[in-house]
């Protein structure tokens, strides 16, 4: 997966969140923390941002992975992080899908 694709859409998806809540976006790059810089990003709303990039880029994310912070801490990652994320997710889940031979 193309991690310029992931972070378009990611950025599109929280820029839509943004205003579909009626709250302040600052500029997002690749240094910008969401859970840090969004107005209201908080536990009631990663969770509808982590499932509406996974259906816009077609893949699965865990309900329990939050792709906004490092596992087990209070460490919030950067859009280029959690790009990273989830285009390891995405090769993950290419890997492991079956090849069928001769498939018709």
């Amino acid at each position: 997966m193309n991690a310029a694709l992931v972070q378009s859409k990611l950025v599109e998806v929280l820029q839509n969140i943004q205003a579909a809540s009626g709250l302040q976006c600052p500029k997002i790059t690749g240094a910008t923390k969401p859970l840090e810089a969004l107005p209201q990003f908080d536990s009631k709303i990663w969770p509808v941002a982590i499932g509406m990039l996974a259906a816009e880029l077609g893949i699965a994310i865990a309900d329990d992975v939050n792709i906004f912070s490092r596992e087990k801490g209070c460490v919030c990652l950067t859009i280029d992080e959690t790009v990273a994320m989830v285009v390891d997710i995405a090769i993950a889940q290419v890997q492991a899908t079956p090849k069928v031979a001769n498939a018709q």
